[in-house]
């Protein structure tokens, strides 16, 4: 049995379900293939998915292949990460940052 927390693949199809709709807080990272900040937050976004496994949901949802959800959430630029609690957007982080920077901020909607 793996020990490692699943990483998520959100999409425009399973976001109600996997998002909205779950009991327990969603980190999700709009991000892009294209994007070289993207690729610099992959490794601090799945460090984050191990370090919380099972008390948050952490995933990525590319912007290019899930539009309405990149637009129904107004993210405008990636890397941008929203943090979901109770299917509300809490706490939003645009570009990328240290690992530091982003506990710092969402540590206190997790306490």
């Amino acid at each position: 049995m793996p020990t490692m927390a699943t990483l998520y693949d959100f999409t425009d199809d399973n976001f109600k379900t996997d998002v909205l709709e779950t009991a327990e807080p969603v980190l999700v990272d709009f991000t892009a293939e294209w994007c070289p900040p993207c690729k610099m937050l992959d490794p601090i976004v799945v460090k984050l998915n191990e370090e919380w496994g099972g008390v948050v949901k952490v995933g990525h949802l590319d912007i290019d292949t899930n539009v309405k959800t990149t637009e129904a959430y107004g993210v405008m630029g990636v890397p941008t990460l929203i943090l979901f609690k109770a299917g509300q957007p809490v706490e939003r982080l645009m570009g990328f940052m240290p690992r530091e920077r982003i506990l710092a901020k969402l540590q206190r909607h997790l306490g």
